[in-house]
């Protein structure tokens, strides 16, 4: 069936550190270099978010761009927007998943689905901390 996919980009700033709880600070060092330092580290990310869906015919949408902004408000801004992904974020905690920007943009992908339902699918998001590193996940299709 043809569809058609939507970008909509959101930013965030906020501040991580990549850490397992269980290993040593050399082995964490080791792992993940200067990332892990106690001194938590910040970025101003890049959030894209793409849909994918049959374009309504009265509208000309794929998504209702109110719904999918206030989904991307609720699950993406208001959510990671000047925190500290590590103390702020529960399911990022010491001993959860490490804020990488593969598990950050799987994490935004589930909760961005999940609230907008089956009316779309959310075929893939991209997280950048800055120009020269992005993640994107994709879902399966």
């Amino acid at each position: 069936m043809p569809s058609a996919t939507l970008t909509r980009r959101v930013t965030f700033a906020a501040a991580h550190r990549y850490r397992r709880p269980e290993w040593d600070d050399a082995r964490n060092e080791a792992a993940f270099g200067l990332c892990a330092r106690p001194n938590f580290h910040g970025h101003s990310y890049v959030c894209d978010v793409t849909v994918r869906g049959t374009i309504d015919e009265t509208t000309g949408f794929v998504v209702d761009l109110g719904v999918l902004d206030r989904v991307l408000r609720a699950e993406v801004k208001d959510r990671f927007d000047h925190s500290n992904i590590n103390l702020d974020i529960p399911e990022f905690a010491d001993g959860k998943l490490v804020p990488s920007g593969e598990n950050l943009a799987r994490f935004i992908l589930e909760r961005v689905q999940r609230a907008l339902g089956d009316a779309v699918r959310v075929t893939s998001v991209r997280v950048a901390e800055d120009e020269t590193l992005s993640a994107t996940y994709s879902s399966d299709d």
